[in-house]
């Protein structure tokens, strides 16, 4: 599994980051973890808000910070 954030490195984007790794850990799992910062990179995969949190090349949430339990909840 491979967890990207996308942003600038906010911090909102660094929120978005620990909750990510939180809720992986939470989970059991040891996701490859990888951080965009080029606005044209994260542009092109049609994210216009930052931060975003893409699993597996799905954009799972843009333009918010959610929480370490919505993380866990959300379909792989």
């Amino acid at each position: 599994m491979k967890i990207e954030i996308l942003g600038t490195g906010c911090p909102k984007c660094n929120m978005l980051t620990e909750n990510a790794k939180a809720a992986a850990v939470n989970l059991g799992i040891q996701p490859e973890f990888a951080k965009v910062t080029e606005i044209m990179q994260i542009m092109q995969r049609g994210v216009m808000m930052t931060p975003a949190l893409v699993v597996d090349g799905q954009i799972k949430a843009a333009g918010r910070v959610p929480t370490v339990e919505e993380i866990e909840e959300m379909p792989a």
